[in-house]
């Protein structure tokens, strides 16, 4: 459960422990969006006057082709997330781990805060190792599977600058 009633939270800090579903209508459509949603743990609490805050976890995976080689691949994403919600007007609005939340709902929605948090941690491109070597430009093959047999590319723009070193090589 992502969304919490305010009434109950006067009286003590709730356990944060549910999932940001991938087919969520809070996320957009040029999101990042997580495999099999986001995993949400933590605490939310009252810190104030019609303030909370909540200490917790994001995780979830990112699915996509390597940038380099074109593998599928899924990446882990898995970081601490803190935010602050705050009434409408409050003088911290600049900060951006503080959202806005309305006071005539009986309900602390924590899904547009987590959507926010995954976008930000979530890598817009992926890759399948640190050492991807990729494909090579010339026949398409995976490099990570081993050379092959092209020669290795130049570019005909040095041309005239390699004949120029190799004539004065021979001086």
């Amino acid at each position: 459960m992502l969304v919490f009633d305010l009434r109950s939270l006067s009286s003590a800090a709730a356990t944060v422990d549910g999932v940001l579903e991938s087919g969520d209508p809070v996320w957009q459509e040029h999101d990042t969006v997580p495999v099999a949603g986001v995993r949400v743990t933590g605490r939310l609490s009252q810190a104030g006057s019609a303030r909370y805050y909540f200490s917790g976890r994001i995780a979830g995976a990112v699915h996509g082709e390597c940038r380099k080689c074109l593998t599928d691949v899924d990446v882990d994403v898995a970081e601490p997330a803190h935010f602050v919600f705050v009434e409408d007007g409050s003088d911290d609005l600049e900060d951006p781990d503080v959202f806005v939340f309305d006071p005539r709902e009986n309900g602390l929605d924590l899904r547009p805060a987590i959507r926010e948090q995954w976008l930000l941690a979530a890598p817009a491109y992926v890759q399948c190792r640190e050492d991807c070597r990729g494909l090579c430009p010339t026949c398409g093959a995976d490099l990570n599977a081993g050379a092959c047999s092209c020669e290795p590319a130049t570019d005909s723009r040095w041309a005239a600058l390699k004949a120029a070193r190799d004539h004065s090589d021979h001086h």
